[in-house]
């Protein structure tokens, strides 16, 4: 044991100079370790200080039991700390585990980065625009605010194209077999869109949910039995070489730091065996995400069949439909009165000899109303603190695209899309 007025330069004896200089590391390992032990007693006198005399009284036997404990727990954290630096400073030997657990290691830490991952691209497979995701996310998040549960669903690529192509179809007419054409492939285009919601609820189920349990649970456990494991096997590490030094360290201590090591050390053994042996229920859930796959694709298929049938019907009718004779009105068809047209009337004039110009050159246009987009005024400046929220000053136009709920509304500025309160606007143009 070297004193503490033994570090003293001025004071150092020679027999303790000339050790400092034949072994530099352990002379500075003795050094951190008084320094650690004087400065854990100062903690401990200060903290004893601060503890009020009446409650100190009162709880005397108590607190000299936590004060024990605590002290007696930092005391293993800095010796843990010691032998870690010993080992990788000092080139001190720590006690080696087998080839076979260095390798259950290297094979649980791929499995714990896979599952993670796995889940991520999953998620990206099934979801694949990330503005739509994010999207969700902040509607989640505002419902979560507001106490309001709002579902929100991914919006398939295959019902966003199925409902444009009904929108328009429906606006053509139905007498027009484009049109029908178009209603038929939208509709097609809305079920397969169903079949892939049906693939995200199939694959959320059997496989994202159970990697996120193998995740939270299994996982987590022997991650932290192995976590322990170093601690303790640091711990033992350490009293065995203080004592081979001479230092106070009775075996009764090693033989407990040795039982614990041990133990952490058969948990962790076993929580890795387990996990890496689980190969049948991982491999079901590979053939289960396999499955829903083919399901779905073989669902599309035959969308996709019955489809091209009716399409090719379709072609079929439009190439045998009758030609229609169209012939052009004329102004005077029109009973258009002008100078022109009398004059015409008059008879010195020709229609084929002098034709009319077109009607699309014609500089007379008939006014058009359109239809005014909703939007709203600002009437404070509001300043987005969620993601997803749209910000604006006051006075600003914007355009309303959707009311989320009683207290939000969705809507753009400036190429900017986001949610807004509904109290800081003013509704000039309501929504349909």
């Amino acid at each position: 044991m070297v004193h503490a007025r033994s570090l003293r330069p001025r004071h150092r004896s020679s027999r303790a100079t000339r050790e400092a200089i034949r072994h530099p590391v352990l002379h500075q390992q003795r050094v951190t370790m008084l320094e650690n032990i004087h400065t854990a007693i100062y903690i401990r006198s200060i903290a004893l200080k601060i503890i009020p005399q009446r409650q100190f009284a009162r709880d005397s036997r108590k607190q000299r039991h936590d004060s024990t404990m605590a002290f007696a727990g930092l005391k293993k954290q800095i010796n843990k700390a010691n032998q870690y630096m010993t080992e990788k400073m000092g080139g001190a030997e720590g006690t080696k585990l087998d080839v076979d657990f260095v390798d259950m290691e290297r094979k649980t830490d791929v499995t714990y980065e896979l599952v993670e991952e796995l889940q991520m691209k999953t998620k990206e497979f099934l979801q694949p625009n990330p503005t739509a995701r994010a999207k969700m996310a902040a509607v989640k998040g505002i419902s979560k605010l507001s106490g309001q549960a709002k579902a929100s669903t991914y919006p398939q690529p295959e019902g966003v194209l199925g409902d444009c192509m009904l929108m328009y179809g429906k606006k053509m007419g139905e007498d027009s077999i484009f049109a029908q054409a178009l209603i038929e492939m939208g509709e097609a285009m809305k079920q397969m869109a169903d079949v892939k919601y049906s693939l995200d609820d199939n694959i959320k189920q059997n496989f994202l949910e159970p990697l996120h349990h193998l995740q939270t649970k299994d996982l987590k456990e022997v991650m932290h039995h192995r976590k322990k494991l170093q601690g303790r096997r640091l711990d033992f590490d350490c009293k065995r070489r203080r004592q081979a030094k001479g230092s106070h360290v009775s075996d009764d201590e090693i033989r407990q730091a040795e039982e614990k090591f041990a133990e952490s050390l058969h948990l962790a053994q076993m929580g890795m065996f387990n996990l890496l042996e689980n190969d049948i229920e991982q491999v079901a859930q590979l053939a289960t995400f396999s499955e829903a796959l083919l399901e779905y694709h073989q669902q599309c298929t035959e969308i996709l069949k019955g489809l091209t049938e009716t399409l090719f019907e379709k072609k079929d009718e439009a190439m045998n439909r009758p030609k229609l004779e169209f012939v052009p009105k004329t102004l005077a068809d029109l009973h258009v009165e002008g100078g022109l047209s009398d004059h015409m009337n008059g008879g010195n004039f020709s229609l084929h000899a002098s034709p009319l110009p077109s009607p699309s050159k014609s500089p007379a246009r008939t006014p058009i109303t359109q239809p005014r987009t909703p939007c709203c005024t600002a009437l404070y400046d509001f300043e987005p603190e969620n993601p997803g929220e749209l910000g604006f000053k006051e006075n600003d136009t914007i355009t309303l695209t959707q009311k989320i709920d009683e207290n939000w509304f969705e809507g753009s500025l400036d190429g900017r899309t986001g949610y807004f309160p509904v109290t800081y606007v003013q509704v000039v143009v309501p929504l349909p």
